[in-house]
């Protein structure tokens, strides 16, 4: 009998097990591929990986105006490949030795649910006292006619290619499609983003998503526009033109198409256990419990927040409930999504954490909102010149509690987990112009604009 069987061995499994593990709790882990699951396999990893090459490979075609020169800097696709799946081999290697250190228990094969919190894989059937499922979750693809032909891809497909395609068409502007679009338009793939809606990355900050556009001028960015098919020389759509109101059909050239129009939860062998499923995924409490006892679910499966720090933030809740009773000090946890950040790992970086200024506007606040160019900022402008970027902070003007903070700019990523403490930390303004930041630091910016607030 185990105390905890999770399905799954993405952010939410494996932290999950590592959690219980490190709690002396006997613990089981089923996975069907490689530990780690889409995130460090598919995903968020491997991503970084190549984007990280092109970033290098464009630093050297502009590291000019730095005083250093190169004589041709060249990408070779093969070499960063090869990097990718070193980096990913690396983790996969890590997570192993997280799961031996707590002494978790994995099992690979396909999970079968035959009621309660036990699990089959491969005829044999294992009892838990708990079960965590964290399936994930997997690329959706819409019924387009020519969807499933040969030439379309999704982010599993893309990340395994041998060479790169001539022309790339991404239908879908989220953001997966446009970290992929930013990569491969910097290596010299002509790139087309077609998006349904009139704006890519709908969390974004308004402001933030336009920049972004601009600043990724190799890209073509078709808006509000609709696909209706996919063929084997490339995708057609329509848009409805805004004088006439007429719709008129275009057609893109491309070699591949990378289909990334949003990701649905991995429910499969659940429909008749007796979870509560909605629309979205597996529907959980604050404490990450399902409908049933003994069973909770954390990560993608639950449709709530598709990152995989989410992910682990959900897994962390789960457990720490589900033990609650051995330890009154983890009781009484709960998932909060106000204060979960972002960040998108294009050309330039952009992030955010909280509400933007036009969710705050609609949730009835009163809102005080400030923003500065990142090129005020000494760290920045010495790293990076002029180049275009802000910082923009919205509070309740009538609190002055810090209710989101969204910037565009290299390194962004690297600093909205501050934002995220001050959100769920509840500081105000006042509270932010009173931290010291290191200096020169491009951190700085987010306090200077709390004192122009």
């Amino acid at each position: 009998m185990y105390d905890l069987i999770i399905v799954g061995a993405g952010p939410a499994g494996y932290i999950a097990a590592e959690r219980a593990g490190h709690m002396g709790k006997k613990v089981l882990i089923v996975e069907r591929e490689h530990l780690g699951g889409v995130c460090t396999n598919y995903g968020c990893i491997p991503t970084k990986s190549l984007l990280n090459a092109a970033k290098h490979f464009v630093y050297g075609q502009e590291s000019s105006k730095f005083g250093v020169h190169f004589d041709n800097p060249r990408f070779n696709f093969t070499e960063a490949m090869a990097w990718k799946t070193e980096t990913v081999e690396t983790l996969r290697k890590g997570i192993a030795f997280l799961m031996k250190q707590g002494s978790v228990e994995v099992v690979k094969g396909e999970a079968g649910f035959p009621g309660g919190t036990s699990v089959s894989v491969d005829k044999t059937v294992y009892e838990g006292i708990n079960l965590l499922i964290a399936t994930g979750s997997e690329a959706f693809v819409p019924p387009i006619p020519g969807a499933d032909g040969p030439n379309v891809v999704t982010n599993r497909e893309i990340l395994s290619l041998d060479k790169l395609p001539q022309k790339l068409a991404v239908i879908g502007g989220g953001v997966i499609g446009v970290e992929f679009a930013s990569f491969f338009s910097s290596v010299g793939v002509e790139v087309h983003v077609i998006e349904m809606m009139n704006e890519i990355c709908p969390m974004m900050d308004a402001e933030a998503a336009a920049l972004l556009r601009k600043k990724m001028d190799k890209v073509d960015f078709q808006l509000g526009a609709k696909v209706t098919e996919v063929t084997p020389s490339g995708v057609k759509f329509e848009k409805t033109d805004e004088k006439s109101g007429e719709k008129a059909e275009s057609f893109i050239d491309a070699d591949m198409v990378l289909m990334s129009v949003g990701r649905r939860p991995i429910t499969a062998g659940l429909e008749n256990t007796g979870l509560d499923i909605g629309r979205q995924g597996i529907v959980v409490d604050e404490k990450m419990h399902t409908n049933l006892p003994g069973v909770w679910a954390a990560g993608d499966v639950t449709g709530k927040s598709l990152l995989a720090h989410s992910a682990s933030r959900m897994a962390e809740v789960a457990v720490a409930n589900m033990f609650a009773g051995d330890d009154a000090s983890t009781g009484g946890s709960i998932m909060r999504y106000n204060a979960v950040p972002w960040a998108v790992y294009t050309m330039p970086e952009v992030a955010g954490c909280g509400l933007t200024e036009g969710e705050a506007r609609d949730a009835g606040y009163n809102v005080n909102c400030a923003s500065m160019q990142m090129r005020a900022n000494g760290r920045f402008l010495a790293e990076h010149g002029k180049d275009a970027g802000f910082c923009k902070v919205i509070a309740d003007a009538d609190t002055n509690l810090i209710l989101g903070i969204h910037m565009i700019g290299a390194v962004c990523s690297e600093m909205i987990g501050t934002a995220a403490t001050f959100i769920e930390a509840e500081l105000r303004v006042q509270d932010i112009r009173e931290i010291i930041f290191p200096h020169p630091s491009v951190s700085e910016v987010i306090r200077d604009v709390c004192w122009s607030l």
